[in-house]
C-alpha cells in the first residue's frame, strides 16, 4: 500500500513539473522509478502511444501549443511517460474490471487535460466543453488500452 501511495505522489509531483516546465524533476522522478521497477519498455510504450495520440489530437486541431509545432511538446511526453510509471503501481486497482479504467479515464483524463492547459497555457480551440467531451470519450478508451499494453509488455 506504501508503494502505491508512494507512486501516486511521484506521479502527482511529476504531473506539476511537466506542465510547470520543470522538467529535470519530472526525469529524476522517472529515472526513481525507472530504478526502481525498471519498466523502461513499458514507459517507452506508453510514451509513445501519448505522443502518437496527443500529435494526432494537435494535428485535428484540439490543441494549440502556440509553438507554431505540429508535434506535442517535451513536457507533454514526459508526462506519458510518467503515466506509464503508475499502470502497474498506483493504477493497477483500475485494470479489471475493463470498466474502472474506462470510467476513471472518463473523468480524470479531461480534468487533467484542463489543468494542465491552465497551467500551461494550451489553447482548445474547440472550445472548453467540446474538448473535455471529446477527451472524455477518448479516455474512456486510452486507460483500457493501455493497461492491456501493460499486460503485454509483462507478459
Amino acid at each position: 500500500m506504501r508503494d502505491k501511495l508512494i507512486n501516486g505522489l511521484l506521479f502527482q509531483a511529476g504531473w506539476f513539473a511537466c506542465v510547470l516546465g520543470w522538467l529535470w524533476l519530472a526525469a529524476l522522478i522517472l529515472g526513481v522509478h525507472i530504478l526502481r521497477h525498471g519498466q523502461i519498455r513499458l514507459l517507452l510504450s506508453v510514451m509513445l502511444f501519448g505522443t502518437l495520440l496527443d500529435s494526432a489530437l494537435t494535428w485535428l486541431g484540439v490543441f494549440d501549443f502556440s509553438t507554431g509545432s505540429q508535434w506535442i511538446p517535451l513536457w507533454l511526453m514526459l508526462l506519458w511517460a510518467l503515466l506509464g510509471t503508475t499502470l502497474n503501481h498506483c493504477l493497477a486497482w483500475t485494470a479489471k474490471p475493463w470498466w474502472l479504467g474506462s470510467l476513471l479515464g472518463a473523468v480524470s483524463g479531461p480534468l487533467s487535460y484542463y489543468a494542465g492547459a491552465q497551467l500551461a497555457g494550451v489553447g482548445l480551440p474547440l472550445g472548453l466543453w467540446p474538448s473535455l467531451l471529446l477527451l472524455a470519450a477518448i479516455w474512456a478508451v486510452v486507460l483500457p488500452l493501455l493497461h492491456g499494453l501493460a499486460r503485454r509488455v509483462r507478459g
